[in-house]
């Protein structure tokens, strides 16, 4: 199968995952909120933010999507081998330093969560041994995906996030209803984990060619990797220091209520990011090999970045003016008016996506071209402003403030990754701008005119309404994309497309 049918299909199916994986969570979040309580949902909140803080691979899982697929790319299947050999014996150190990190953390729970009752700690503490036992084990097996990437295997890959999701949401189902608690609610994220590393070690034996050699040794390439890695972990270490570690920030400075509406937050801000990077990644085969063989890299690289980027602005802004004009109700429908200061905090979350995320395709033409240390420098300083911010304004403003403090951070990182386009990866920004950001404004703003029209007139108090209100809206922003978002060619071969089609049958 092509690279466009595998790319194809891996989104239809992603998206198909996204849209299971967000009604099912939708159902069951509020009930999962009343069958265990707020204070240990904001504990379970807590420990997921807290692990992944701290679960860092150094950069090993993107050195393995990056190298393996230029190998891939150069024909180069041999050196596809002794890179993983390489860096198999990576893990094994990563895995032991973020062994001790959480076992030195964990006797200093007390110390750093002072907020927590005791009943609150005791149950904490557990449930953060269960997940950092899953998450160390899982660890040498990130590099799962960065291979299959790189093999084009994108239905696979897409595949075994649907089951995932199915199989987390099956087991978290049974284990609310058996009412066996919030320790077996995590555990029950660690099998689905387990059966999902199997699905992947089996796809890549059957399809691939792929074999770790172990008795490769190579010190030039080992310098590479650790150079590459290094920077990788800088960013994925500044990444944390945005959105990760907010629920501790609040744990320090607030308490388990204010955790439990970011927690809300979380799901929603979760469940926009999965459904605007779905193709994430898919597109480093091809920029791989455009680095690989074309001369004029920006010719070639300048329409696919423009075509994604509109693709991705359009995507973010609907998900952006549909929560802004139903999310209110949405919210107090959902998981009740307790939680009302999720409304605010979530736009204020997702809003800078809009710019950063059409930028997808130069920013993995960044990790191609090894330009990690800039992206990392760009990821430092977004961190720093968050958390120089956030305990401040969390401390006087609770979820509102840190919010607002990921807010600025997110658009300080748009803007610098911009300007780092230009100047340094050569892209034309304006151009860029002309054909993304100019053309696909007036959709969003023509959208958000007509719905608060919608909303002065009809109000949305059930979830029926809610729904229609929901499809009206969807349906203007869609006709408005066509009319606005799309050029006259494009329209044209549009059209041209489904005649053909229509004559075929």
């Amino acid at each position: 199968m092509n690279n466009k049918k595998q790319i194809g299909i891996g989104a239809i199916i992603s998206y198909v995952a996204i849209i299971v994986n967000i009604v099912v969570g939708l159902v069951y979040t509020p009930w999962m909120i009343k069958q265990i309580g707020k204070s240990q949902y904001g504990l379970y909140t807590l420990a997921n933010s807290l692990i992944t803080l701290f679960l860092v691979d150094f950069g090993l899982s993107s050195a393995a999507a990056r190298y393996v697929s230029n190998y891939h790319a150069a024909g180069k299947e041999e050196q596809v081998n002794n890179f993983l050999g390489v860096i198999y014996k990576f893990y094994i150190i990563v895995d032991l330093v973020i062994f001790i990190a959480l076992t030195v953390l964990y006797f200093f729970i007390d110390k750093i969560y002072i907020k927590l009752t005791p009943e609150e700690l005791k149950q904490f503490k557990v449930v953060y041994i269960i997940a950092a036992s899953f998450n160390i084990v899982n660890l040498p097996f990130v590099t799962f995906n960065g291979i299959l990437t790189a093999y084009e295997k994108f239905i696979q890959l897409k595949l075994a996030d649907l089951i995932y999701r199915a199989v987390a949401v099956a087991l978290t189902v049974t284990v609310l209803l058996l009412k066996w608690g919030l320790y077996a609610l995590v555990a029950a994220n660690a099998v689905a984990g387990i059966i999902i590393i199997i699905y992947k070690f089996i796809i890549i034996k059957t399809t691939t060619h792929v074999k770790a050699n172990f008795k490769y040794t190579d010190k030039k390439l080992f310098s590479e990797i650790f150079a590459f890695s290094f920077w990788t972990t800088v960013l994925t270490l500044a990444a944390r220091l945005i959105f990760n570690i907010t629920p501790t920030i609040l744990g320090i400075v607030a308490d388990s209520a204010a955790i439990a509406v970011f927690g809300i937050i979380t799901s929603i801000e979760g469940y926009s990011y999965t459904i605007t990077t779905a193709i994430n990644g898919m597109f480093m085969p091809t920029i791989s090999k455009i680095y690989t063989t074309e001369e004029n890299v920006n010719e070639h690289l300048m329409p696919l970045m423009i075509k994604v980027g509109r693709f991705q602005f359009a995507l973010n802004g609907l998900i952006i003016v549909g929560f802004a004009l139903v999310g209110k109700s949405f919210i107090n429908l959902w998981v009740g008016a307790d939680y009302a200061d999720a409304y605010y905090g979530i736009l204020l979350v997702i809003i800078p996506g809009i710019f950063f995320n059409s930028l997808q395709v130069a920013n993995t033409a960044m990790t191609v071209m090894n330009k990690v240390k800039i992206q990392a420098i760009i990821g430092l300083i977004c961190g720093g402003v968050n958390i120089a911010i956030s305990f401040v304004a969390s401390k006087y403003y609770g979820v509102l403030g840190a919010s607002a403090s990921i807010c600025i951070a997110y658009i300080v990182r748009s803007i610098l990754y911009i300007i780092v386009d230009q100047k340094v990866m050569k892209f034309d920004m304006r151009q860029f701008a002309i054909h993304c950001y100019l053309r696909m404004t007036p959709v969003v703003l023509i959208t958000l005119g007509l719905g608060l029209l919608l909303n002065y007139f009809v109000a949305d108090a059930s979830w029926l309404r809610l729904a229609v209100k929901a499809v009206i809206i969807i349906s203007i922003y869609l006709i408005t994309v066509f009319l606005f978002g799309i050029t006259q060619q494009e329209r044209k071969a549009m059209f041209s497309k489904i005649k053909m089609k229509m004559k075929r049958k």
